[in-house]
């Protein structure tokens, strides 16, 4: 774990903590090769330069979010905000399902859409 997102995790209440602690744990092992650091205040995970999923903490919880998640056609996730963004939001370690967060990494990973480039694009493309 890079220091920057050990000082993140660390910097929360104990429950808080440990819902980051297993989410790091979860995207880790689903996206090995990945780059993850902090982006915009919170722990993200990058392929190629594209944000793919990352988790911060909010007023009711830690959020998991994934960049493209509402293409992903999966039970779970919610709709987030204009672009094409999903994620499911955490207010204990105990509701963490590995299962369903692995198979939203194998969509992540199948399923993109170029975030890295929206500025010079002007508009999202999928990749």
């Amino acid at each position: 774990m890079i220091p920057e997102i050990k000082a993140y995790n660390e910097n929360k209440t104990p429950d808080r903590r440990a819902i980051c602690e297993r989410l790091y744990q979860e995207l880790s092992i689903g996206l090995p090769h990945a780059e993850n650091k902090i982006w915009h205040g919170a722990p993200v995970w990058f392929l190629a330069g594209n944000p793919i999923v990352g988790y911060h903490s909010l007023k009711n919880g830690i959020r998991l979010l994934f960049w493209s998640g509402q293409s992903f056609d999966e039970p779970g996730l919610k709709n987030e905000g204009t672009f094409k963004a999903a994620g499911v939001m955490y207010k204990d370690a105990k509701e963490i399902n590995a299962h369903d967060i692995q198979q939203w990494l194998k969509k992540s990973q199948e399923v993109q859409w170029d975030y890295k480039n929206l500025l010079k694009n002007g508009k999202l493309i999928r990749l």
